[in-house]
């Protein structure tokens, strides 16, 4: 997690370093409706690499965003959810759904 001190001064420019990349936008799309497994998200989002979709939820661990859980079993098993400040991003994520939506309704009408 960055510093206070690290963070880029504009708000918006501070929102856009933690979620900015569409994979981890999408990432957080997909934890708003459960807990995910590593391969489930891998299959679901098309066309990430495995590289990727580590390194995007490694930074989003790290920046307190998405919890990471593993489970004393054999083999492990391990879930990704939305943490509790993830979760505040919620009507980011709506605002992004609604516009989006308005969008492709005015492309149709045309």
């Amino acid at each position: 997690m960055l510093t206070k001190d690290e963070l880029p001064a504009c708000p918006v420019a501070t929102t856009v370093s933690l979620i900015g990349s569409k994979w981890k936008l999408l990432i957080i799309r997909n934890l708003r409706v459960r807990p995910w497994r590593f391969n489930e998200l891998r299959k679901d989002l098309e066309g990430i690499s495995q590289k990727v979709l580590t390194d995007s939820l490694r930074s989003l661990e790290e920046d307190g965003i998405v919890i990471r859980t593993v489970y004393p079993e054999v083999p492990p098993r391990v879930e990704y959810s939305l943490s509790e400040l993830g979760e505040s991003m919620n009507p980011i994520i709506n605002a992004m759904e609604a516009w989006g939506i308005d969008y492709k309704n005015q492309a149709k009408a045309k």
